[in-house]
């Protein structure tokens, strides 16, 4: 008898065990969140990004539903490859819930199909390329709060136009980025009876010298106007060899905002840019506007408690990146209450995906206030995982003291910048 009741005993102490040892992964209820992005050739978008996400999760206690929150970030260089090894060890890892892109498109193009294939869910608040949330078919696991660029050559090019440009010519990164920008540009201008003046390529880390001879180009092919797409790296060379042409050769540029991801406004600095009418686009919101609402005052005082490096609105890098992190973070953070947590990763995943799909009540971000920015995915509705549109674009310029001061929507002026 005694030996029966040590043998029960033996037997739930080990169903017990079990049982605890079965318990989900999260039973610690911990989430992380991977913010896979170049912290190397574009540090300061990166950092800008990861600054949003880490604000937004601070109002909240980095709590959220129970469950607490870390953002890791992942530094894939600029490499596809690398950003596939981290795609791959979020796979590995049960506590990473979803993962934040960065600034550049070619990793999220390259595993577009292992993304959603995987069903991973991505959050992009930069990367602009417009097949990154379009598919073939209805799998669609890519969510952007950015500019688009299925708009954003258009904008470019209607800016330009109404500036009183007609003759652009076209320097664009040889990329998926760069070529979609080329469609939609040469789309735009041919809708208004316009043909660029000529296209030219270049690669990452393209020179000063032969930065020059494509600047030249432009100039001998008789365009009033260069349409640019590159990042910082690029763009400064581009800079550097526009202000040493003599000056019947410079041509005003309209940019991409890829050059605001890095240092530029530090090398191309004040007194250099005197020398250059630099544009380039930007979302609507700006801390750095005069008449602050309640929440961009409250974003900005907990973003200089949390960061020593940030004192004033004008410390806050490469500010799109923060903002649009900021904004999709919140779009997360309503979505995960919405949803529920379980645990479960795959279950939980699958949750939010559908909940920021159909979210229920407003949410209130720095560029504007979100009413359902996304939708079920189909080919028929291509938009369906873009939170913003081209009524939610501007332009902008640097300041003397490098802040980004964004232009009227109906401006027309040709030369707003520091020389004024």
């Amino acid at each position: 008898m005694e030996i029966h009741r040590y043998q029960t005993t033996s037997i739930i102490a080990v169903l017990f065990l079990t049982l605890f040892i079965a318990q989900p992964v999260n039973a610690k209820k911990h989430y992380s969140i991977y913010l896979d992005a170049d912290f190397t050739g574009t540090k300061v978008a990166s950092l800008s990004i990861q600054q949003g996400i880490n604000v937004a999760l601070a109002e909240e206690n980095y709590n959220i539903n129970g469950y607490q929150f870390e953002v890791i970030a992942k530094d894939h260089k600029g490499s596809s490859l690398r950003s596939k090894r981290n795609l791959e060890r979020f796979l590995n890892d049960n506590d990473a819930l979803l993962i934040f892109s960065g600034l550049h498109s070619p990793p999220l193009l390259a595993h577009k199909n292992f993304i959603n294939n995987n069903q991973i869910l991505v959050l992009n608040p930069w990367a602009a390329a417009g097949p990154i949330t379009r598919t073939a078919d209805n799998n669609n696991w890519i969510f952007r709060l950015s500019i688009d660029d299925s708009n954003a050559g258009t904008f470019i090019s209607k800016h330009a136009l109404k500036e009183g440009f007609k003759k652009p010519f076209l320097l664009l990164e040889d990329t998926g980025w760069g070529r979609s920008n080329q469609n939609t540009m040469v789309k735009a201008l041919t809708a208004n009876k316009v043909k660029p003046k000529g296209i030219e390529w270049f690669n990452w880390g393209i020179g000063i010298n032969h930065a020059k001879i494509l600047l030249r180009k432009a100039k001998s092919s008789g365009a009033d106007v260069i349409f640019f797409v590159g990042n910082a790296n690029e763009g400064k060379n581009f800079a550097k060899a526009m202000l040493a042409l003599e000056e019947d050769l410079q041509l005003p540029i309209r940019s991409h905002w890829g050059i605001t991801g890095g240092d530029f406004a530090e090398v191309i600095n004040k007194e250099a840019r005197k020398g250059l009418d630099l544009q380039f686009i930007q979302t609507q919101f700006s801390f750095v506007t005069q008449s602050q609402p309640l929440l961009a005052q409250s974003v900005l005082t907990q973003a200089i408690n949390m960061y020593p490096e940030i004192n004033t609105a004008n410390d806050i890098k490469a500010p799109t990146g923060f903002v649009h992190a900021y904004d999709l973070t919140k779009l997360l953070i309503t979505a995960i209450k919405q949803s529920g947590l379980t645990g479960d990763k795959r279950h939980d995943i699958n949750a939010i995906k559908l909940a920021l799909e159909h979210l229920k009540a407003p949410v209130q971000g720095l560029i504007k206030s979100y009413q359902t920015p996304y939708s079920p995915y189909t080919v028929d509705n291509i938009n369906a995982h873009e939170a913003l549109d081209e009524t939610d674009y501007a332009m902008g310029y640097y300041q003397a003291d490098n802040s980004i001061k964004l232009l009227p929507r109906r401006s027309l002026s040709k030369t707003v910048n520091e020389k004024n």
